[in-house]
């Protein structure tokens, strides 16, 4: 399998090859540069593996949620990449990709994902590891009040994104700081991360077209219900 993984829907920027379960990245911190720094990214990835667009079998990206902005950029360029080369898609959570990323640095495999969303709220979900060295939500996805985030099942959990930097005694205090293991507040979705969970994806056919290649912004359903 060859695909390719981008991600721009936090402070870092990233993209991914994933060739026959090898994965090589690009990536830097450095919020507000994205737009400039993603295709080069891509570029250096494929002539360094010696590959085209071509040649790939699909395309991955982190789908939120995150910036609003960020991810939108990473979704425009991949749905003009698979539109133009008529390339399947597969959208991936980056709360998902915190986990995996928490999972591949120090081997949680419990994970409370964070963003910070802002106004007082962060993206909030629970991720479990899978028989693959996936990691699977349990329950759903959420931007809440981290006051108001539910006490997870059992201890050993690890927390993991910037939503524990930013509001970490809170949602320590809601959740009771003795099911916690580990906090790393530092830790940021990777196009890496992406890569592997949607390399198992797309070998379970669960994937989409360009056109359905999406953001997911949590906080506009949330409106929508309300309204």
């Amino acid at each position: 399998m060859k695909l390719l993984a981008l991600d721009t829907a936090t402070e870092a920027c990233s993209a991914a090859l994933y060739l026959e379960g090898e994965i090589s990245q690009q990536l830097r911190v450095t919020p507000r540069a994205h737009s400039h720094l993603i295709l080069p990214m891509i570029d250096q990835l494929l002539a360094d593996a010696g590959l085209s667009v071509s040649g790939l079998d699909a395309l991955a990206f982190g789908r939120g949620p995150g910036s609003f902005m960020g991810v939108r950029i990473a979704a425009g360029v991949v749905q003009g990449i698979a539109f133009a080369w008529d390339l399947p898609v597969v959208p991936i959570s980056t709360l998902a990709a915190i986990a995996q990323t928490a999972y591949a640095d120090t081997g949680a495999n419990r994970v409370l994902a964070a963003i910070d969303a802002r106004m007082n709220e962060v993206y909030w979900a629970a991720y479990v590891l899978s028989a693959q060295a996936c990691m699977h939500v349990v329950g759903q996805e959420e931007v809440i009040d981290p006051a108001r985030v539910s006490s997870p099942k059992g201890g050993g959990w690890t927390g993991a994104g910037t939503g524990w930097a930013t509001h970490g005694e809170v949602l320590r205090t809601a959740i009771g700081a003795e099911v916690l293991r580990s906090v790393v507040p530092d830790c940021l979705p990777t196009a890496a991360a992406i890569a592997r969970l949607a390399a198992a994806d797309y070998a379970a056919g669960r994937h989409v077209s360009a056109a359905e290649a999406v953001p997911v912004y949590l906080r506009d359903k949330v409106a929508k219900k309300l309204g």
